[in-house]
């Protein structure tokens, strides 16, 4: 029998998690936008739009010190973080798309070198999806194989009902153990209309065709064409659930400081600057190549993954109105 959860319940299981002491973050109010923020109370909890930024943060932060160094007389004295001190968190409200970026990074972080800042934060985290109801022209999840009710990534999956709450698809492990921690919250249901998804007008790309046309075409007029407009501001990038590229830099004074990760992008100009100061991508059309060619072709090549789950933020965000969509859309087409 379906469990389902009321809107109320719902806050009072946030309430509850933070009393624990449970790190909780979800989409909330702020200003004039809503963004995944940490919750210190259910009724913080917005679920009524998309968050303007992904929900990467809460597994990568935009910045995060990695060590920390002290030089003294006696010597120079470096402390690693000690990622077990990481909190338990529970995400509540992620959109499918950001979801299921969670398991997409998971290759890359644990591939040929186990980042344990990603890997512990992942497996502390229980997510708790929502089901789209709403999505706008940017919108392309199904476009990619996804869709608003995709579980992937999801430890406990809602849908909104017609009649308010959600029922509850347990998906994980860690899913049920939150469910039989707070059961009383939750209620046996014998049926329930769940309210209609979101139906992205983008239809699905064949994503091997794609693939096929890049592998041949790295050398083509066809990236001047589509790039000429990029400013190279990487906000693409910043607010992609997808995307990973980071940079590491020592902070500090010559006595003390931290060696600190922090979010990069393929498009800025000196994203692949040597020490030598060749720069191998040193004009934009070969940066916004690299961009499809990781998310569809090297991506795939190395995890037989695609690195884009069709959220649409960086159609929504970019400031000359590139859109990716249209591109893959151009290409499926050559």
């Amino acid at each position: 029998m379906p469990k389902t959860i009321t809107e109320q319940n719902l806050n009072s299981l946030i309430d509850a998690l933070v009393q624990d002491g449970t790190r909780v973050v979800g989409p909330k109010r702020a200003g004039t936008m809503t963004v995944y923020e940490p919750l210190s109370a259910g009724v913080e909890l917005s679920l009524a739009e998309m968050p303007r930024r992904s929900a990467k943060e809460v597994f990568f932060p935009v910045c995060e010190n990695i060590l920390s160094f002290q030089r003294t007389e006696q010597g120079t004295t470096v402390t690693d973080v000690d990622v077990c001190t990481f909190p338990e968190t529970v995400l509540v409200g992620a959109r499918p798309c950001d979801a299921a970026a969670a398991p997409v990074l998971d290759a890359v972080f644990s591939w040929d070198y186990r980042d344990e800042f990603f890997l512990e934060r992942r497996k502390k985290t229980t997510v708790i999806g929502v089901a789209c109801t709403k999505c706008d022209d940017a919108c392309f999840c199904t476009a990619v194989g996804l869709s608003p009710a995709e579980t992937r990534g999801s430890d406990l999956f809602l849908t909104p009902l017609a009649g308010g709450g959600y029922v509850c698809q347990v998906v994980t492990d860690k899913g049920e153990a939150l469910v039989d921690q707070h059961s009383q919250l939750f209620a046996d249901t014998p049926s329930a209309t769940p309210q209609p998804l979101a139906e992205p007008a983008a239809g699905q790309f064949d994503l091997k065709r794609i693939k096929a046309w890049l592998d041949n075409h790295f050398e083509s007029p066809f990236w001047v064409g589509i790039s000429e407009r990029c400013a190279g501001c990487g906000a693409c990038a910043f607010l992609c659930p997808a995307c990973h590229c980071f940079d590491i830099n020592d902070e500090g004074t010559e006595k003390e400081g931290h060696r600190r990760k922090h979010w990069d992008a393929c498009a800025f100009g000196k994203f692949t600057n040597h020490a030598s100061g060749h720069n191998p991508r040193d004009a934009q059309p070969e940066r916004y190549r690299n961009r499809i060619m990781h998310k569809f072709k090297y991506y795939d090549d190395k995890f037989g993954q695609t690195l884009c789950t069709g959220c649409g933020r960086c159609i929504r965000a970019c400031p000359v109105g590139i859109d990716i969509a249209a591109i893959l859309d151009e290409i499926q087409k050559q």
